[in-house]
């Protein structure tokens, strides 16, 4: 199926990532975890380790992998990752199940990573991911401070997280973890802690996140209407410098927004969700972003799919289903999705803004194709914009590389570069 709309022109090097039928990437959700932390507005939700609703949601979860494989929407996946929620909750059996039916049906990965949470990562979860063929784990600490912990709602302790870091580094896996600042009580010094205690076992991977207060969770109506003063613009700005000075004095540098890596250890999973790389999501939340073809071919057992508009170019999906409803095990004919339609000019718009993340830029190619598809005017425009505001500026290379400055207020540099996609975004619901 190809996509072609009238009048466009066809065969640059970026232009070409919207032609392929099958997918670079795989993600699947698991949304259980042991407890709900303060802050989580994720699809996710507090479940016994020996509740039977595990066992099921993963049986269902390889049954539509299988269907999926059978489409030829896996055939170009080279790396996975399974999020959630807490995938390491599952324990040693299941999980490995899933991953090694993962590693089955794709087998050009060159990547696998498991998110896994301290508490639930034991000696035998770590055996068997690396036995299944994981080779990277993320690990969520988000702080080393066990009164921020115990505000965040965390199960595990500082002493925890960092005996299970210490374990998951000499199994040999890349080991990613996850910090998170502008957090209640955390000070420069307990940040600073935090950061050196995990840079010091070796992990290859930090994500840094400023703590978002998301409306209906615990913490929002702990802290009420008032933007508290631990989570304030500045402070995040603070913390957010204080970790990549850290971290880069470590030999950690940031290779997009909130994420920093050794040489050659990037994620490159994630840097598929940035470098318009088409993804399958499967499971309760999951998102996916496909091509037209790949569309198709998941139309092709998805009756309930609405067929593409005039003009797609791009279509984005969210699965409603929750997480009974995939336990169900009737397929992907069952599950019930969002849509967004995007036309090639939002299509291309949303790689410059996602392109913006990294610290590479956005490359010159996707400017070329930019222009062509939007007009020299309107992008040279909006290049102008963002560099009269140092926002961003461009490089020896013809890239667009977003400052300090637009590091710090990606929204506005994100904003600036997504109002080239002209008209609302096309949206549909599918009933299962």
């Amino acid at each position: 199926m190809r996509c072609k709309v009238p009048g466009e022109a066809i065969g640059t090097a970026w232009e070409d990532r919207y032609q392929p039928p099958s997918v670079s990437a795989l993600y699947l959700h698991i949304p259980f975890c042991s407890s709900k932390c303060a802050y989580c507005d994720f699809a996710s939700w507090a479940t016994r380790a020996d509740d039977v609703i595990m066992g099921r949601y993963v049986r269902s979860l390889m049954a539509q992998l299988d269907e999926v494989s059978a489409l030829g929407l896996l055939d170009g996946v080279r790396t996975a990752y399974v999020g959630g929620g807490t995938p390491s909750l599952l324990g040693p059996t299941l999980l490995g199940r899933l991953v090694s039916r993962v590693r089955e049906l794709c087998p050009e990965l060159v990547e696998l990573s498991c998110e896994a949470n301290p508490e639930s990562l034991s000696d035998e979860q770590l055996c068997a991911l690396v036995q299944s063929g994981v080779t990277r784990v993320s690990m969520g600490v988000q702080s080393l401070d066990d009164a921020e912990l115990a505000a965040l709602g965390r199960a595990h302790t500082a002493d925890v997280a960092l005996k299970r870091l210490e374990a998951a580094v000499a199994s040999g896996l890349d080991v990613s973890c996850d910090l998170m600042c502008a957090i209640p009580l955390q000070t420069r010094q307990s940040w600073l802690r935090s950061l050196e205690g995990v840079a010091s076992l070796g992990v290859a991977h930090v994500s840094v996140y400023p703590l978002s207060i998301e409306e209906g969770t615990a913490l929002a109506r702990r802290v009420g209407d008032a933007v508290p003063t631990w989570n304030d613009g500045d402070v995040q700005a603070a913390r957010m410098r204080e970790a990549q000075d850290f971290l880069g004095s470590r030999g950690l540098s940031r290779y997009e927004v909130a994420s920093y890596a050794r040489p050659g250890r990037e994620c490159r999973h994630n840097l598929c969700y940035w470098t318009g790389r088409a993804y399958l999501g499967l499971g309760t939340s999951a998102s996916s972003m496909l091509t037209c073809a790949g569309y198709g071919l998941l139309r092709s057992a998805c009756p309930q799919l609405p067929p593409v508009p005039d003009g797609c170019r791009r279509v984005r999906l969210r699965v409603k289903s929750g997480r009974r409803e995939v336990c169900e095990g009737q397929g992907i004919s069952a599950l019930s999705f969002d849509l967004e339609f995007l036309t090639l000019r939002q299509a291309v718009a949303e790689d410059l803004m996602l392109g913006a993340r990294l610290m590479s830029g956005v490359p010159p190619e996707l400017l070329a194709l930019a222009r062509e598809v939007m007009g020299p005017a309107a992008v040279d425009g909006c290049v102008r914009e963002v560099t009269d505001m140092d926002l961003a500026r461009s490089d020896a290379t013809g890239a667009l590389v977003p400052t300090e400055q637009g590091w710090l207020l990606g929204n506005e540099l994100y904003g600036a570069l997504w109002g080239l996609s002209e008209g609302d975004v096309l949206v549909a619901s599918s009933p299962a």
